[in-house]
């Protein structure tokens, strides 16, 4: 029997209900931070639907994504199941192509693994300060088909090495995803006004 962590968490809902709505959105968000937290950020986003589920103790998985996968079990795979759960259910109302996963530091660590691991046709993959998980990057294959994907990040970022980030790109890209990847310099670890403005152009088209 798996063990259940974070599939009875709540959901944190705003903009249009999703019986009503053409997109949705599934926000994800960082270690420490809430849903209600993450949810705000749709205030400052297009006419969609938004789903923001909140992490068991406010962490999807305990230890770095750097780390061995194995170290962040059985978290790690509660959480994309979590994920996968909501995926799922907005596919029915929107579409997989109208599906869009958008995630800040671990969440956007957790959004960029789901998609490798699931890919198919979403409306957008948006991942702010964030990388593929493992102390090794996993074998991915498949085809995003085209998903438009937007990687931001600092090119001195305190949790996310560069490094990590340019590999997500690369395997993204390989899996057919349409990359644009912002780096920015300093030490930031935060959403800047540019990249809510890509988040906003990929969840519009």
């Amino acid at each position: 029997m798996t063990e259940e962590i974070h599939e009875d968490q709540p959901v944190q809902t705003a903009g249009l209900d999703l019986k009503e709505a053409e997109k949705a959105v599934i926000m994800l968000h960082g270690r420490g931070a809430s849903a209600g937290g993450m949810i705000q950020l749709s205030e400052q986003l297009p006419e969609a639907a938004y789903l923001a589920p909140q992490a068991s103790r406010r962490t999807w998985y305990p230890h770095s994504f750097l780390e061995p996968r194995e170290k962040n079990q059985p978290h790690l795979d509660s959480a994309l199941r979590k994920v996968d759960t909501l995926v799922e259910k907005a596919s029915e109302k929107v579409g997989k192509d109208n599906v869009y996963l958008l995630g800040f530091s671990q969440g956007a660590c957790l959004a960029s693994e789901y998609t490798a691991s699931n890919p198919d046709r979403y409306g957008g993959a948006i991942l702010f300060s964030g990388g593929l998980i493992g102390e090794e990057i996993g074998d991915f294959s498949g085809d995003l088909e085209e998903t438009p994907v937007f990687i931001g990040c600092s090119d001195n970022d305190p949790h996310i090495p560069l490094e990590r980030v340019n590999a997500t790109e690369k395997v993204l890209e390989e899996l057919n995803g349409e990359i644009e990847k912002y780096i920015m310099e300093g030490s930031n670890h935060g959403i800047v006004e540019y990249e809510i403005e890509k988040a906003s152009s990929i969840i519009e088209e």
